[in-house]
Parts: C-alpha cells; sequence; structure tokens
C-alpha cells in the first residue's frame, strides 16, 4: 500500500450477538473469549486523516468540534503505534464525523476505529491485509476489528500462550450464513452513559462472582451461533443472542460497585419483546453496555415490529440490516 498523505474511509458499527467483554491483555487488547457481531447498514462514521509535516502534535476533530480528553489521547496512541510500523514520522489531523451518538452503547467506537484504522493506514502507506486492517483497528477499540468487514463476523480471541497473541486476534467475515433478519434499534437514550465500557469491562472481570460461568457459555455460545446462521435457524439463533447479552448485564449488576445501564424503559422494552414472542413473533432481545434495547427479527417482519415498538417506547426506532465493510472513499495528496 502506497502512501497518499489524505484518505478518507467509512466504516459502520457492529452489534455482537455473542458479546465481547473481559480482556486479558489490555496493552494488545486481547479479549477472554471470541465473539460474533453483525455488522450494520446504519449509522456510518465518516474518518478522513490528512498528514501535516509541518505540525508538531495530531489534532482530532469530532463533527467539527477539536477533541482535548481520553478520545484524542487513544487517537493520538492509535497513530503513535501506526507510525512506528510504518517508520513514518508525520502528525496528521483527524476529522471524523458520525451519524449515531457517541458514549450511548451503539457501537460508535468499533466504527470509528475501523474508519481510523482504514484511512490512517492508507495515508501512512501501511502494507496490510484484511486480517492485518482488522488487527490494527482492535488496538484503537476491541469490537473495532469487526467493523472492518460487513454481514457478520467472528473474532477470534489469542489463546494467552500462544507464541504470538497479537498476530492470533484478528475478525473474519462469516462466508455462509443463511439467516435473513433484521436488527431494530430503539433509541431509548442518546446521551453519554456514566460509566465508559473499558472501566465497566475491568470492574466487572475483577469483582463480579458471574463472570466466570458468563464466559464459559460464551465460549460456548460462538460455535453454537455460527452453526445457527449457517442453518438459518433464527430461533435458536435469537434464544442465544438474548440470552447471552442478559448474562453479560447481569455479570455488570453484580460487580462491585455495581455498573447498572439497564434502566426501567429498557426493562419495560425486554418485557415487550417476550411478550410479542408470547404471542407468536419471532422477536429477540440484545443490549450492548448501554440502555438501548436491539431486536432480531426476521427482516420481513421489521417495519411492522419496528413500528410497534416505537409506539409502545415512545422513542425512535432504526431497522438495520448487515450492512458493508469499511471502505476508502477518497484519497490523494493534500
Amino acid at each position: 500500500m502506497s502512501s497518499c498523505s489524505r484518505a478518507t474511509a467509512v466504516a459502520h458499527p457492529n452489534i455482537a450477538l455473542v458479546k465481547y467483554w473481559g480482556k486479558h491483555d489490555e496493552d494488545l487488547v486481547l479479549p477472554l473469549a471470541d465473539s460474533l457481531s453483525m455488522t450494520l447498514d446504519v449509522f456510518p462514521t465518516t474518518t478522513t486523516v490528512r498528514l501535516t509535516p509541518h505540525r508538531d502534535h495530531d489534532t482530532l476533530l469530532l463533527d467539527g468540534v477539536p477533541a482535548t480528553d481520553e478520545v484524542l489521547h487513544r487517537v493520538v496512541a492509535f497513530l503513535t503505534l501506526l507510525r512506528t510500523r510504518t517508520g513514518r514520522t508525520a502528525p496528521a489531523v483527524v476529522e471524523t464525523h458520525n451519524t449515531v451518538p457517541v458514549g450511548a452503547g451503539l457501537a460508535s467506537s468499533a466504527a470509528g476505529f475501523a474508519a481510523l484504522a482504514l484511512a490512517a493506514a492508507t495515508a501512512y502507506g501501511a502494507d496490510l491485509s484484511a486480517p492485518g486492517l482488522s488487527r490494527l483497528a482492535r488496538r484503537g477499540s476491541g469490537s473495532a476489528c469487526r467493523s472492518v468487514f460487513g454481514g457478520f463476523v467472528w473474532w477470534h480471541a489469542a489463546h494467552p500462550d500462544d507464541p504470538d497473541p497479537d498476530r492470533a486476534s484478528y475478525a473474519e467475515p462469516l462466508p455462509d450464513v443463511r439467516l435473513d433478519l433484521a436488527m431494530i434499534v430503539v433509541m431509548l437514550h442518546t446521551g453519554a452513559k456514566p460509566t465508559s465500557s473499558r472501566d465497566a469491562m475491568r470492574r466487572t472481570v475483577r469483582t463480579s462472582p458471574l463472570f466466570p460461568d458468563w464466559i464459559a457459555a460464551t465460549r460456548e455460545d460462538v460455535p453454537a451461533m455460527r452453526a445457527c446462521l449457517e442453518d438459518g435457524d433464527l430461533e435458536r439463533a435469537g434464544a442465544i443472542a438474548e440470552r447471552n447479552a442478559l448474562g453479560m448485564h447481569a455479570t455488570m449488576e453484580s460487580a462491585t460497585p455495581p455498573v447498572v445501564y439497564r434502566t426501567a424503559a429498557s426493562h419495560r422494552l425486554l418485557d415487550h419483546v417476550r411478550a410479542l414472542r408470547d404471542r407468536g413473533e419471532q422477536t429477540w432481545a440484545t443490549m450492548d453496555a448501554g440502555p438501548n434495547v436491539k431486536v432480531l427479527c426476521p427482516a420481513a417482519e421489521a417495519p411492522r415490529i419496528a413500528a410497534e415498538l416505537a409506539a409502545v417506547s415512545g422513542c425512535p426506532t432504526v431497522v438495520a440490516h448487515p450492512g458493508p465493510a469499511a471502505a476508502l472513499t477518497t484519497t490523494g495528496r493534500s
């Protein structure tokens, strides 16, 4: 890959059907278990990286506003890693535009770092394969390694004793999915959550008495979910996804002190998803580290079910389908 000094990339968030929660290596961002996700066709993030040899520092603009906080620190660390690998030294201006609220449990960091990884690798001339780009994105945000790819994606967790765990942990797309499903995102709350995912994850792993059993179940859920996707078994896939997500929230809520993302509105909507299922609908819920609920259902039924969920919750709903891989939109010289 030749350097071009400026590149723009677009990536989409992904929602895990079997969750990533817990790391055995903070620096390399190595998970304790595999995970499996669906990249969405909504909420894209667009990121431009422009090399600026005449400057002495990196600059980050989030939706036009200069960043000065932890987000800037993470982006600078990411660019420093890439510069070390490529031997390039130029600082960069990074401009990111989101179409989804940041820090609300809607996977904005996954889309953001996947787009940054592709744009920055191109601008700095990194010669990366698809797995290599996934490994790079992982260093910015674990789940970003899955947003490098479209559709349904499997993130391999490296074993701690692997001779090269960094190389062993990457995502890859699943080629033989026969499940025609949609995911309805119910926007219960779009503000930033009180506890970051990173802090919540550390606390859960360290203090939750439920975590060992949940991570053991997750290791069994990934191959089971893959089989469901290949067999077109929505009922079993939905049941695994719902159990895995609610189990993750139970582990967080049993931590010391508890990490509580589910709100009264979350619980009401979860109850309604179960009520829909009791009356014969194919609906199953999943949740990430935040209060918003996502509902799996057959693609053909999604508009009707989304309208009912909007009426019941009083909140906007967005229907998502399997989406595309991260992609470059422009490259060139500044």
